[in-house]
């Protein structure tokens, strides 16, 4: 059976499995401790003493804190990454066998923090490191012995992005030619029109501006 909080594929069997394990939490202890996953996910900082103590009453031990912290930050996570609405993930926990009173809570905690969840999903997912600055000179060849073409304008780009390591960047220098840069030009108007990216609209003023420098 397919769910659309697995991105329209089969539930993972120990995301089934654990689903027995939140059951035996209260609907009120299971919706305290979705607030504890959730601040977790948001990078708001997880009160684990504060966890263990929710689920003193069902008995769990620390394996089995560990996996219901873990199914929750998997069931926000996804459903936020599929763009599932409150309903839909209540009726298809139910359908795993969570109790209707326990998806009420956990339905409710993740509709209040859907975009949060969504905006940090943006944040962090898909990126290599986060670009600290950009600087550009254009250099004339007004002769060369070891070029055919003179009087081309070459752009030089300096890119500074963040490092593997925590603090440290990594500086890459390359040239674009006049004709790459029409590319490049051209691509930047694409993007704008196809994701109405407001963000970029300063990269392409800077585009347009040394398009008027080269061209």
């Amino acid at each position: 059976m397919r769910f659309r909080f697995c991105g329209d594929l089969d539930c993972p069997d120990w995301v089934l499995a654990e689903i027995s394990t939140l059951a035996k939490l209260s609907s009120v202890k299971m919706k305290l401790l979705c607030a504890q996953v959730l601040k977790d996910l948001l990078d708001e900082g997880i009160d684990y003493d504060k966890v263990t103590k929710l689920t003193a009453d069902a008995k769990f031990e620390s394996g089995d804190i560990k996996a219901s912290v873990a199914v929750l930050s998997f069931i926000f996570s996804s459903a936020a990454k599929h763009d599932v609405d409150s309903e839909s993930l209540s009726s298809e926990l139910q359908q795993l066998g969570l109790p209707k009173e326990h998806t009420t809570g956990l339905c409710k905690s993740y509709e209040d923090k859907h975009s949060a969840l969504q905006d940090k999903l943006r944040e962090t997912s898909l990126r290599l490191g986060r670009l600290e600055s950009v600087s550009w000179r254009v250099d004339y060849t007004l002769s060369s012995s070891e070029l055919r073409e003179v009087n081309e304008p070459v752009i030089q780009l300096k890119l500074e992005a963040q490092g593997a390591e925590s603090g440290s960047t990594e500086t890459t220098v390359v040239s674009v030619s006049a004709d790459k840069f029409r590319v490049l030009l051209a691509g930047q108007f694409c993007i704008l029109s196809n994701h109405n990216n407001l963000l970029g609209v300063l990269p392409l003023c800077k585009c347009i501006l040394l398009a008027r420098i080269m061209l």
